[in-house]
């Protein structure tokens, strides 16, 4: 009866203890030497770069121009839809290239949609969409002109540029249309014919 006691506490696993068991002193030495040689690589390896190897620019370069770009607000604002080489995407969205909307003798029209945008059909080089165009009446009136500017003289357009004293005018004039324009239904008395 002895031994069959005996043989169970053999069986048992030792009490747990507590105590301290130290990192071993190798991963100690290669912690060490790792450290060592990283502050050596970095005290070797320091190049400053003395002043006249600078590209010369100050903090006046790196300004935002204060006139509007046309072209950033049509890659912002425009391509999405119109794409980035204004030919739109048939059926969906009406082309920018050679549009009777854009080169129209009078800024004024392509200003009026910008404003306020459009709702419903409106015909383009002789297909006819039927869609939604937001308004950008948030801009100012230096960025609607340059807008305008750009899409009316990129995309094969050749038509005159225009200024933000026109868009302020046309602004003024539209102000009581609150709503989208009716696309042709609107806009189609203001085309050269």
């Amino acid at each position: 009866m002895n031994d069959s006691r005996f043989n169970q506490q053999r069986r048992e696993q030792p009490e747990p203890q507590e105590g301290s068991r130290p990192v071993p002193k190798v991963v100690l030495t290669v912690i060490g030497l790792l450290l060592l040689w990283a502050v050596f690589h970095l005290y070797t390896s320091f190049n400053p770069m003395p002043a006249s190897v600078g590209d010369d620019r100050v903090a006046a370069d790196f300004a935002v121009p204060a006139t509007a770009d046309g072209g950033q607000l049509y890659t912002a604002n425009c391509v999405a839809c119109h794409q980035a080489s204004g030919a739109g995407v048939p059926g969906v969205f009406p082309p920018l290239s050679k549009s009777e909307w854009v080169d129209a003798s009078d800024p004024g029209v392509m200003i009026r949609i910008l404003l306020h945008g459009i709702h419903g059909p409106l015909t383009v080089e002789g297909v006819q969409y039927n869609g939604e165009m937001p308004n950008f009446a948030r801009f100012s009136d230096e960025e609607i002109a340059a807008l305008v500017t750009y899409v009316r003289s990129s995309f094969g357009n050749t038509a005159s540029a225009t200024d933000a004293k026109t868009v302020a005018q046309v602004r003024e004039a539209t102000q009581d249309q609150k709503s989208p324009w009716k696309g042709d239904e609107d806009l189609g008395l203001l085309l050269d014919k």
